[in-house]
């Protein structure tokens, strides 16, 4: 449930942006998401179809950019990525790792068509 505020947030955003760039329609929405987020590509479209109504968001199209989870080794200083659900590293077998990518969650740009001038 919590990607109803995370939408809000999104949609938020996106429309102050645009509102300063004197944007008449948003047309894409580009969002970036780490694999080890919580966040459901799904829930965010179900939401953002509610939430933009009536604004100049609605219809927007929201493309997802996955992130993979990159791994570094806190013992080797291996980097690396997992090839399965298993996390230890791939060089000395270390189960101590720190998280380099694949948390993240961030609108990355949007698209927006201006609105003309006189």
């Amino acid at each position: 449930m919590h990607e109803l505020s995370v939408t809000e947030n999104i949609l938020d955003i996106a429309l102050k942006h645009a509102t300063e760039a004197h944007a008449a329609k948003i047309t894409i929405i580009h969002l970036v998401i780490g694999e080890l987020s919580s966040i459901v590509d799904d829930s965010i479209q179900f939401y953002w179809d509610f939430l933009a109504k009536d604004t100049i968001a609605e219809g927007a199209a929201l493309h997802f950019r996955r992130l993979p989870i990159e791994l570094e080794c806190l013992e080797c200083n291996t980097r690396y990525v997992p090839a399965t659900q298993e996390m230890a590293c791939p060089e000395c077998n270390s189960q101590r790792f720190s998280i380099i990518q694949g948390e993240e969650f961030f609108l990355e740009a949007i698209d927006i068509d201006k609105t003309e001038t006189t």
